[in-house]
């Protein structure tokens, strides 16, 4: 019982700390984001390889860190329940913005893939393209079920512009419901969609990239933490430290190291390009920054 009230109190400074530490005197930033559940799933690597880059950005400014991923595998909903209740188990992550997660959690405002995934390219069983390419109006186009996960933004966006989509929840059963025929379309970025395919081509043969047509609609990602002091401390650190990324140049180097190969297999500049709107982009989206964004269609 004496040792009670010792533990009691340094577990309270441990708290009031969050996930900061301290090492040889100087404060290390411990900064955990979430394993993906999917052990296929390479969609993320990208991104957490941004985020350290923006973090040894800052080192001399802001010192050490440690970067990892959580001990559990979360899907995107979990994670922002985590970050949201600040429960410890993660203190950052990225996913696609809306004004509903901006209110709830802190956004770093520096679109994580210059707005790539706002451009959509399809996944689709391989005997559908016929129809895909008879496609020639909107209206042709919303004749066609797609499907999203259940608490993606995408499922909002989609609706609202009048598809018809079914939603499961399970990302990977989501391309087993494609190939069975819940659906006729699996709206991916341009990125997404290539890997996606990539990886699991042999699994699922009859799955394949649509050819003809180009969904867009004006969204981005985000790094996300928590709204509290700790979450600003960080969103400092990282905003600082994407802003250098992209004053120096790294930034677009990191960005067409990954990109360029998928953005030139889906030859958009041939596509029919179809416009749906977003009302669930927060105004205060930085689209006046032009160089935080990627023209697709201009390649730049």
């Amino acid at each position: 019982m004496t040792n009670a009230r010792p533990l009691v109190v340094w577990s309270l400074v441990l708290l009031a700390w969050g996930f900061w530490s301290t090492a040889s005197g100087a404060a290390t930033a411990v900064v955990i984001y979430p394993r993906a559940i999917s052990p296929t799933d390479s969609q993320y690597l990208y991104d957490y390889e941004l985020l350290r880059l923006a973090l040894e950005k800052t080192r001399a400014d802001f010192g050490p860190y440690e970067l990892r991923q959580s001990t559990l595998a979360m899907n995107q909903a979990r994670a922002a329940e985590e970050i949201v209740a600040g429960s410890g188990t993660i203190n950052i992550f990225a996913r696609s913005t809306s004004i509903e997660h901006e209110a709830s959690m802190l956004p770093i405002r520096i679109p994580i893939d210059k707005g790539l995934i706002s451009y959509r390219v399809f996944l689709i069983r391989a005997d559908a393209q016929p129809r895909f390419s008879a496609v020639r109006t909107l209206a042709d186009l919303r004749r066609l079920s797609v499907g999203s996960f259940i608490t993606w933004v995408d499922t909002k966006v989609l609706r609202d512009g009048g598809f018809e989509v079914v939603t499961g929840d399970s990302y990977e059963g989501l391309f087993k419901m494609l190939v069975a025929g819940r659906f006729d379309f699996f709206s991916r970025s341009v990125d997404e969609a290539y890997r996606e395919y990539d990886e699991r081509k042999a699994q699922l043969p009859d799955m394949v990239v649509e050819n003809t047509i180009l969904l867009h609609f004006p969204t981005t990602r985000y790094f996300f933490v928590q709204r509290s002091a700790d979450g600003e401390r960080l969103a400092r650190r990282i905003e600082h430290g994407l802003n250098r990324m992209i004053a120096d140049g790294s930034f677009d180097v990191h960005f067409h190291k990954h990109k360029d190969q998928m953005i030139e297999r889906a030859h958009l500049k041939t596509r029919k390009l179809f416009r749906i709107p977003n009302p669930y982009l927060s105004p205060e989206t930085p689209l006046a920054r032009r160089e935080l964004w990627y023209d697709a269609l201009a390649g730049k």
